[in-house]
């Protein structure tokens, strides 16, 4: 199937085509011909799959020109960074058409983004607490709202945010189109979309909490005062060329930054007491390759959309099973191969017991020099050989043609 089998107008298609894309992902082929008929739909799927072409395409096309404008399309999403991503998604989909859009969040001063509404948009991509804030002071209304986006809602609950997106949908207009995305569905996301939907259409692209096959995944067993030297010896490895290394903390974020670039590493942090300006910053240095790691907290998991993240590292574990698949899908995006590191100690055994139960696998075990016996005799599992290529890694065999420096 190509694009032009999905019956989108010609300033779509120009678009698409400039953006260089010809086939449709399956998500996008399983969603916009429902979407086009204005039904309501419930998209399962993992970030990466092309969800945000899914629901930008369709809502452009229906949605008819009209002024003075009013906001008719509401995008919720959980990050700055995914706000940012779904933004710049209206504005590349939307290039030959004449609707304006605002990207709403907090961080920054809402100076600029009240003006942008002042002078009239038709769409309004937003985080929930800036929202709320700017509807209080009465610079936005929901009264004229056509079609709604829940964008990453697993995550969203995860943030907190149940009430605050409990508040926008009891201002929501009943006559609309509503579309939910979660790459997982636990029941209280369930539940939600049960209020929110109507008659849904259901779309799923992946099994739920499932990881993706092209993401090589393994664990180290490490005790947590020799995490900081492993990840070290680690990111000396040639074919590690842009890392992702998650943190559950952002003071350890920062102390894990501050240590790499002691040691010559340049590395960066993302999280939620950074200001936007060095958040974006720190993106964009990420992006271009200036920087090689990016280390963040799951604020990050859903909001960054780069293609050529080779290696994803859970220095530690998170508590959430279903944020370690969010973790690594941040690699092996758009067809490409990619491995997920994660380092277990002991007090994180239950957490990787967690994981594997969820994602239905065991994950490979590496032996390295500062392997940890309580860490491996608590979880119950053997260590297995280092597998042989792009995920192997011995580094007490330093002469291996692998770990070469």
């Amino acid at each position: 199937m190509s694009f032009k089998d999905l019956n989108l107008i010609e300033p779509l298609e120009r678009a698409i085509a400039k953006q260089g894309y010809k086939t449709p992902t399956p998500i996008q082929e399983k969603s916009i011909p429902s979407l086009l008929e204005g039904r309501d739909l419930i998209g399962v799927a993992q970030t990466g799959t092309g969800k945000t072409a899914a629901f930008v395409l369709p809502i452009l096309q229906r949605m008819p020109e009209r002024y003075p404008r009013v906001i008719r399309t509401l995008v919720i999403a959980p990050t700055r960074e995914l706000a940012a991503q779904i933004g710049e998604s209206f504005a590349a989909y939307g290039a030959f058409l004449k609707f304006k859009h605002a990207v709403i969040f907090g961080g920054v001063g809402q100076g600029a983004q009240v003006n942008a509404l002042r002078k009239g948009v038709d769409i309004v991509v937003a985080t929930p607490g800036r929202l709320l804030d700017l509807m209080e002071q009465g610079y936005i209304s929901l009264k004229d709202i056509e079609f709604f986006v829940l964008d990453e809602a697993d995550r969203m609950l995860d943030m907190g945010f149940i009430h605050d997106i409990k508040k926008i949908i009891s201002r929501l207009p009943q006559k609309r189109q509503s579309l939910f995305f979660s790459a997982t569905m636990p029941p209280q996301v369930n539940e939600l979309a049960r209020q929110l939907l109507r008659d849904p259409v259901h779309v799923a692209v992946v099994a739920q909490a499932t990881t993706v096959d092209s993401v090589k995944q393994c664990v180290f067993f490490v005790d947590p005062a020799v995490k900081d030297k492993l990840l070290l010896d680690l990111l000396r490895q040639k074919h590690l060329t842009c890392v992702l290394v998650f943190t559950r903390t952002k003071h350890r974020a920062n102390k894990l930054v501050a240590y790499l670039s002691h040691n010559g590493v340049r590395a960066d942090a993302i999280h939620g007491n950074k200001s936007q300006t060095n958040r974006t910053k720190a993106l964009a240095d990420f992006r271009s390759g200036h920087t090689k790691v990016l280390v963040a907290t799951d604020i990050a998991a859903r909001g960054i959309d780069i293609d050529n993240i080779s290696h994803v590292i859970n220095f530690e574990l998170p508590n959430i099973p279903e944020s370690y698949v969010h973790r690594i899908g941040r690699t092996a995006r758009a067809g490409a191969e990619g491995t997920a590191y994660s380092f277990c100690a002991a007090d994180e055994r239950d957490f990787l017991r967690d994981i594997e139960k969820l994602i239905r696998q065991k994950i490979e075990v590496i032996d390295h020099q500062y392997h940890s016996e309580h860490a491996k005799n608590a979880v119950g599992s053997a260590a297995r050989p280092a597998p042989k290529g792009r995920g192997g890694f011995r580094p007490q065999n330093r002469h291996k043609r692998h770990f070469r420096r």
